[in-house]
């Protein structure tokens, strides 16, 4: 049996789901409340590193492959550097090409709100990988 006791099993099943939908309200909300695209990244790593824990590796690299991860990683980056781009080519780096919307709804921030998306893929792609990394290649220091 791979993993944790049955008590932590249960406890993470529980808590997967909320520090889920949390982390995704972050970045979706980012730019009207406080939060953004890094700590709904964090958060959303550690949904991964808490199933990794619990449930051992195996688990959680079948829900998402190391390829996943990999292209997740650039996806994030890719966009970041697309939405500064964007902006470029209208006059300005990172210049706000959308329209501002309404004060405090969802569409109201221009490019800030594409921007925490990018962000928060990238930092739960990045944060992921370098915890797999950690955890499948165990140093051990020698005394």
């Amino acid at each position: 049996m791979k993993g944790m006791t049955l008590i932590v099993k249960t406890i993470t099943r529980l808590l997967l789901g909320f520090i889920f939908v949390f982390s995704v309200s972050i970045i979706l909300f980012g730019h009207i409340t406080p939060g953004g695209g890094f700590a709904g990244g964090v958060m959303l790593a550690c949904v991964f590193i808490l199933l990794v824990l619990a449930f051992g590796k195996k688990t959680a690299l079948d829900i998402v492959s190391e390829k996943a991860i990999s292209i997740w990683d650039s996806v994030g980056s890719l966009s970041f550097l697309e939405i500064a781009l964007l902006g470029f080519f209208g006059g300005f780096f990172f210049k706000d090409f959308f329209s501002k919307g309404s004060p405090l709804k969802l569409f109201s921030g221009g490019t800030i709100l594409w921007s925490n998306i990018s962000i928060g893929i990238k930092v739960f792609a990045s944060l992921f990988a370098a915890f797999m990394a950690l955890a499948i290649f165990r140093v051990r220091r020698e005394r």
